[in-house]
């Protein structure tokens, strides 16, 4: 295994083993309520199964109750007043709007509920869980800078305004200003967060722009369509890269693909480190940091082998 890649494990387990263990004693956890983005990604699976593995470790008997907001704010509401009239005692939440689903978090908490947002800001939270996601586009952004020689066309495809994103695409500009002969052409264009909106916001920019020699996209799926794009079209100057390590991005970077880098993240441990933290949030202990951030190792073509992937419980 790479070193980093190696440290990155420890470091994750030495977070985890180095946590009080409320549920040494009879825990007072007996019921969840998980907000997630959406029940058909294998993201969010992998999220929901770290959380309930450490929730079953807690109290085998707690009643947990998982639905998907798909990122619809309305729903989620309907979704956290439906956990207070059932009375639980901690919600797991990936907010579909970080400011706006205040209100909600503030009407739980109210009702005596520990919210713990996992994987993006949901304001007025108890504790945060998320990937450091401003040192993701930081470090794939120095890397694609690296890689064409610190000169040339780069364009940061954006994406849904949610904090994860808002937070790459900021540690992504930030690695520029070390590299003044790279010309930033665009970061405004939102490629939804999905494939198909990666492809159609690239072969707009393929239509624009003669020479592209980079591309920064705020998830894997926006790389995968980004690089389909530009193939269809016959533009294959460029390279890619992106943030989750998700098996797709896997299967890319051992592929004839542009995709080049993507900074990988551990779902399942965020879904396992939230729970564990709201569960001593419910006995009474008040945790150090309310601010959690996650490591977020690259993962490119020569270390792609070495990755554990979404599948990691550690």
């Amino acid at each position: 295994m790479s070193t980093r890649l190696c440290a990155v494990s420890m470091l994750a387990s030495l977070m985890l083993a180095t946590q009080p263990a409320a549920a040494a004693e009879k825990s007072r956890l007996n019921a969840v309520g998980i907000s997630v983005g959406s029940l058909d990604n294998p993201y969010f699976k992998a999220l929901v199964r770290g959380a309930l593995g450490e929730i079953r470790s807690i109290n085998p008997t707690a009643h947990i109750n998982t639905v998907s907001s798909d990122f619809v704010l309305a729903r989620q509401q309907a979704q956290i007043d439906q956990f207070i009239v059932a009375g639980v005692d901690m919600i797991l939440l990936v907010a579909a709007h970080p400011q706006q689903i205040e209100p909600s978090v503030r009407k739980a908490r109210q009702a005596g509920i520990k919210v713990v947002a996992v994987d993006v800001e949901a304001a007025g939270a108890d504790v945060t869980v998320q990937s450091d996601n401003r040192l993701a586009g930081k470090s794939v952004c120095t890397y694609l800078a690296e890689k064409i020689g610190g000169k040339g066309n780069l364009i940061i495809q954006n994406g849904p305004p949610v904090s994860s994103i808002r937070d790459r695409v900021e540690g992504c500009r930030s690695s520029l200003k070390n590299y003044p002969g790279i010309q930033l052409l665009d970061d405004k264009g939102d490629g939804k967060a999905s494939s198909f909106g990666g492809m159609n916001l690239m072969l707009s920019h393929l239509q624009r722009y003669p020479r592209i020699d980079a591309v920064f996209a705020i998830n894997d799926r926006q790389a995968i369509g980004a690089d389909k794009a530009a193939r269809s079209q016959g533009r294959q100057e460029m390279i890619i890269g992106s943030v989750d390590g998700s098996p797709d991005i896997e299967a890319a970077l051992q592929q004839d693909t542009r995709v080049r880098v993507s900074a990988g993240q551990n779902p399942f441990l965020l879904g396992k480190t939230a729970a564990q933290l709201g569960n001593r949030l419910v006995n009474g202990e008040s945790p150090q940091e309310r601010d959690i951030r996650m490591p977020v190792p690259l993962l490119t073509r020569d270390n792609v082998r070495e990755y554990k992937g979404w599948g990691a419980v550690h």
